[in-house]
């Protein structure tokens, strides 16, 4: 048996387990937010870390799955995982949209581009108040499976599979040719790669990741208003890409346990909590640059004879 299907059933189990260990409703809760982050980390991280385009506008992706799945199904009545499909495919055509003119720019432009997109998401979800009813919100919305551990469960067997689906992405030449872009866009150019296309290709599945997390979202919390979607969630989910290790399958995934678990263990320091939470963050990118996994790694490699 290969470590790869190790680590899989391990994964398995993990999750079989979790909500047993954490009996109380507070904790499957976070657990359930935690698998939602991982979705969001591993989508960004397609793009980031593999493609290596600044994008700070995934929050807007994650809002869009969320508002379409809900508007068509508590508006228009439409079942649940047909109203998913709709919003998965609605935040990956935007993606596409937004990558035809996100993929000219590099660097400090593409991030102000895309940031200035999540904030245009942003106001058109407060604005639009006939539709997304504004700062008042959406009530009422429940999930598509009775309890929370059974949430749990569907939320993270999809972030396994999405793992998976992309493991198996990077390591084919799919991910060769992205790499190549990240490393060095004119040299892959010159090898015959078409650099817009792999570009908007990484762009589009990222934003159709971060919809799927979406989905489920509004059904786990109850309700659905602007301010769960605002800039500051598409800083901490590339806090959650840096902090485990960019570039790397499994660094976004620690990532996203890490910082969805993190704040919660540290709410018995009170007023204190946000200040440790801060300066362990800074403390990750001053001395860990490339992420928990690379110190990792580094840490093996020192070890060996």
């Amino acid at each position: 048996m290969t470590l790869r299907r190790i680590s899989v059933i391990l994964a398995l189990l993990g999750i079989a387990v979790l909500p047993w260990l954490l009996t109380t409703g507070y904790w499957r809760g976070i657990l359930v937010l935690c698998a939602m982050n991982v979705l969001l980390a591993l989508s960004l991280n397609l793009v980031m870390g593999y493609t290596g385009q600044l994008n700070l506008g995934q929050s807007a992706f994650f809002a869009i799955g969320a508002y379409v799945s809900t508007i068509l199904v508590k508006s228009h009545g439409w079942n649940f995982w047909p109203a998913a499909l709709a919003a998965i495919l609605a935040s990956g055509l935007v993606g596409l949209a937004l990558a035809a003119f996100a993929t000219r720019l590099k660097g400090h432009y593409l991030a102000i581009a895309s940031l200035g997109f999540a904030v245009i998401t942003y106001q058109v979800l407060i604005n639009w108040e006939s539709v997304t009813e504004g700062v008042r919100g959406v009530y009422g919305i429940l999930p598509p499976v009775p309890n929370t551990v059974a949430l749990f469960y569907l939320v993270a067997g999809i972030a396994l599979a999405v793992y998976l689906l992309l493991d198996n992405l990077v390591r084919s030449p799919v991910g060769d040719t992205l790499r190549a872009i990240r490393e060095d866009e004119i040299s892959a150019a010159s090898l015959g790669v078409n650099a817009a296309v792999w570009k908007a290709f990484a762009f589009g599945l990222g934003a159709a990741i971060a919809g799927l997390a979406g989905v489920f979202y509004p059904g786990f919390v109850g309700t659905l208003v602007p301010d769960a979607f605002g800039i500051i969630e598409s800083f901490t989910m590339m806090a959650m890409v840096i902090v485990g290790g960019m570039g790397t399958m499994i660094g976004p995934v620690i990532g996203a346990v890490v910082l969805t678990f993190l704040p919660e263990l540290l709410r018995g320091f009170g007023e204190l909590r946000l200040m440790i939470y801060g300066l362990a963050l800074t403390l990750v990118v001053l001395f860990m640059p490339g992420g928990i996994v690379q110190a990792y790694t580094s840490l093996r490699a020192r070890r060996r004879p």
